[in-house]
């Protein structure tokens, strides 16, 4: 007989912590239901997007803003590469020298103009202004060196040209 009262005893306890249990378990599907309700009401937020547009509509209109800028910029690519081509043949290096030719007018009307492109090739314009006129010559420069000799203002401008001497003021 002791054995049965103490099963009921023990009988009592089993059935208050599986009711404690059972307690638990509710509480926490009545909290699961709670968060599930939220969630719910955030992803529709979510998919309505702002005014009342669809996710759907906005990614479609965000993928074909991306294709338009992957289209200009394989646009600006290629102008990119046709404007370097085409500076490779401009004048980029300039130098300028004024003097006196003939050490009689002053002023310094006359002067040497050296012109030349990335690599160096370009002319140098040498105009000798006198009493009598203007007097206006033009030697080809070729990878830096002329094949006529140079004067010494010539020779300067394209020292300045090339960017080995500073300009004198």
């Amino acid at each position: 007989m002791y054995f049965f009262e103490m099963i009921n005893d023990y009988a009592a306890y089993i059935l208050l912590g599986m009711a404690g249990i059972i307690l638990i378990l509710l509480i926490l599907v009545i909290i699961n239901i709670v968060q599930n309700k939220k969630l719910k009401r955030k992803y529709r937020e979510f998919m309505m997007g702002k005014d009342c547009r669809s996710l759907e509509d906005n990614l479609i209109q965000r993928v074909s803003e991306i294709e338009d800028l992957i289209a200009c910029n394989k646009e600006n690519k290629e102008n990119i590469e046709i404007i370097s081509r085409s500076l490779n043949n401009t004048f980029q290096k300039v130098g300028m020298v004024k003097y006196d030719a003939f050490h009689e007018m002053g002023g310094k009307l006359s002067f040497s103009l050296a012109l030349l492109n990335k690599v160096d090739d370009g002319f140098i314009i040498n105009a000798m202004h006198s009493r009598e006129g203007c007097y206006t010559y033009i030697k080809e420069i070729i990878q830096g060196n002329s094949v006529i000799i140079l004067s010494d203002e010539e020779k300067e401008a394209l020292d300045i040209a090339m960017d080995v001497r500073k300009p004198t003021e």
